[in-house]
């Protein structure tokens, strides 16, 4: 098992919680044994629900935790000067052109509402991929047809690859929004390609999401992509058996530093909610709880 980049990606929309330092802790220990350098990636790209307290929480979570990385943004300013997915619009937008060019997209004008009155169980099933509504129509938003797709291969750390339809919940997926920023499928891919990742750890709860890029990146021919090894780590719940939000503030790192809480007691509460037989007190013992 051998890589060269792997990535942290948060998003400042949300004071960072015990599921994303555990998600940060597995990419470190799987940098550390696959030998492969970490960038920092900061997915800033949601204007609405950007703020700079979340943005400065992303590195004092990382200090506090004691997770270094190789490639990124220095601190906030340094971010917002030169790592800021806003420096890296024309890429998105060259790579939005070349899918319209190649007739992969097509515009939608569908709301929330409208999709669920359709389909009841909320996914969209192509209502507007023959309606020919304007590319340049205001309030629409840009999906990509998967309609005719093939099977998607995705490859795991071990070298295994398998191939999967593409699930509805991620069919005709957005590629830009209705605001006509590009949207977070697309915006990852181009990341990762951007910058050499080849080694993507994130959650069982985005391995859908994982196959829309992969599907994506060959829509595109981006080569590099396809190529890139995936590790989705089980998702930490909380006492109520769901999943951490960020609007769940008691988990939040922001609030356990705040109410006194230390390094070696924060890899406590992760190791319960690991669910491991032995107490974790520190990186080390995290990484021997870990099965990859």
């Amino acid at each position: 098992m051998n890589f060269k980049l792997t990535r942290i990606a948060p998003t400042p929309s949300g004071y960072l919680h015990l599921g994303n330092a555990y998600s940060f802790l597995v990419t470190k220990a799987l940098a550390e044994k696959s030998g492969a350098k970490i960038l920092l990636r900061i997915d800033d790209l949601d204007r609405e629900r950007f703020r700079m307290e979340y943005l400065v929480d992303i590195f004092e979570t990382l200090d506090f935790l004691e997770i270094s990385y190789d490639l990124g943004p220095k601190g906030p300013e340094d971010f917002l000067v030169n790592w800021t997915q806003l420096n890296r619009l024309d890429l998105y937008r060259e790579a939005l052109e070349r899918l319209w060019a190649k007739g992969c997209l097509f515009s939608c004008t569908c709301s929330r509402k409208k999709i669920s009155q359709m389909n009841s169980s909320g996914h969209y099933l192509g209502h507007c991929l023959d309606r020919n509504i304007s590319k340049t129509k205001k309030e629409a938003a840009w999906r990509i047809n998967t309609f005719e797709g093939e099977l998607v291969k995705i490859q795991d750390i071990h070298g295994k690859s398998k191939e999967e339809v593409l699930p509805e919940d991620v069919a005709f997926f957005i590629v830009r929004k209705k605001d006509e920023m590009p949207a977070y499928q697309l915006t990852s891919v181009i990341d990762d390609t951007h910058y050499g990742v080849d080694l993507i750890v994130r959650g069982r709860d985005l391995y859908h999401s994982s196959l829309a890029q992969v599907f994506l990146a060959k829509s595109l021919k981006d080569t590099a992509f396809e190529k890139v090894s995936f590790y989705h780590h089980p998702i930490l719940k909380g006492p109520d058996g769901k999943k951490l939000a960020k609007s769940d503030g008691s988990t939040s790192i922001q609030f356990l530093r705040k109410s006194g809480k230390s390094l070696e007691e924060v890899y406590l509460l992760l190791g319960k909610m690991m669910q491991v037989e032995k107490p974790i007190r520190n990186f080390d013992e995290f990484k021997v709880a870990l099965a990859f």
